[in-house]
């Protein structure tokens, strides 16, 4: 099969275009698309559990780790042991961080109003509900992996 008919070449090439773009968006103001994911992932009022993020994001712990360290060196956000349970960390974004959270939100609601624009509303919804059933094809398969013993798995 050629890659330009596999479901994953188009989905990968997409996302990396998007990635690219929201790169160069973001970079005007001093920050990764990366960076812009996760400020907009921090709860503006309440903070949100570090443990949490990474889940959100797709983010392995090590990755995540490294990331709030940065983030936190550069003055976007600040850590806070959880009033109520003290073996959780809050994440808080400060001032500045919740500037370039605005600027990053900006930018999706950029995007999204040029999509919305020059895609007609019954092909987004169409791409929606698509992408959800492979999203839900994707996680029953996943779920079949982990309960397989590794000589028995097949994709199917």
């Amino acid at each position: 099969m050629k890659k330009e008919k596999t479901v994953d070449f188009h989905i990968k090439w997409g996302w990396h275009a998007i990635s690219r773009m929201y790169n160069a968006y973001a970079a005007r103001f001093d920050i990764t698309m990366a960076i812009g994911y996760v400020l907009l992932n921090i709860d503006l009022e309440e903070g949100t559990p570090a443990t949490k993020i990474g889940p959100l994001l797709g983010m392995e712990p090590r990755s995540l780790v490294r990331m709030l360290k940065s983030l936190e060196e550069r003055g976007l956000i600040r850590r806070e042991v959880d009033g109520s349970d003290k073996r959780f960390v809050r994440i808080y974004l400060t001032d500045e961080g919740r500037a370039k959270r605005e600027m990053a939100r900006e930018g999706v609601i950029q995007f999204n109003n040029m999509i919305r624009e020059r895609i007609p509303l019954d092909k987004l919804v169409t791409f929606f509900e698509v992408m959800k059933d492979i999203n839900r094809i994707v996680e029953e398969e996943n779920n079949k992996l982990k309960a397989s013993e590794p000589e028995e798995l097949t994709l199917e």
